[in-house]
């Protein structure tokens, strides 16, 4: 009996993961690919990310490792999508319930912003969804509650679904429909990205 697995990594989720286990700790993603597939290979596996526009020389690399075959790379389909700049003049106080307006400490001229990571759900979502006939298995790297309804209806489908995660910030929701939870905090020596010495 075959067990085609589909696994799909949200790569902001995964790094704040990492940032959380340890400021220091970064993902080997060759190794964490040779982790999964030690019982039964990958069918295929996209890692989806926001990216600012232009984007660094140092993460195109990193996005030509990723879709590079073993043994230098991983293999793993990436899936980029414009990183959103949006103006904040005010935010929401819930203790006066209204928006009240928010300025820079240092001058109150500054503009202020923020970066939004935009299309990645709406990918991992769709990507579950139009390959369900082709996989057995979706192996989801996101602890992000907005994937709940692709979720039920991939198990409503018979699918079985895993959770390749850290143990901060994962919906519960998620966690109680897997059925499966490799939480990488256990194993995360092992696939921990070697430092690089500086010769």
């Amino acid at each position: 009996m075959t067990n085609r697995r589909l696994w799909l990594i949200d790569a902001g989720y995964m790094y704040r993961g990492q940032s959380y286990f340890s400021r220091e700790y970064s993902i080997d993603y060759v190794k964490l690919r040779n982790k999964l597939e030690a019982e039964t290979p990958i069918w295929r596996a996209y890692y989806l990310n926001s990216i600012p526009h232009p984007t660094p020389e140092s993460q195109i690399a990193f996005y030509n490792w990723m879709r590079s075959a073993p043994p230098q790379g991983p293999k793993i389909i990436t899936k980029l999508y414009e990183l959103r700049t949006s103006e904040i003049n005010e935010l929401y106080c819930e203790q006066c319930r209204r928006k009240v307006p928010v300025t820079c400490p240092n001058d109150r001229a500054h503009r202020l912003s923020r970066e939004q990571q935009k299309g990645v759900d709406v990918g991992l979502a769709t990507l579950a969804l139009t390959h369900i006939e082709n996989y057995d298995t979706l192996i989801l790297s996101s602890g992000d509650s907005d994937l709940l309804d692709a979720v039920e209806y991939i198990t409503e489908k018979n699918k079985r679904f895993e959770l390749l995660v850290f143990k901060n910030g994962v919906s519960t929701d998620l966690q109680c429909r897997a059925d499966r939870i490799w939480w990488i905090d256990e194993f995360a020596h092992e696939v921990a990205r070697e430092a690089r010495v500086m010769s």
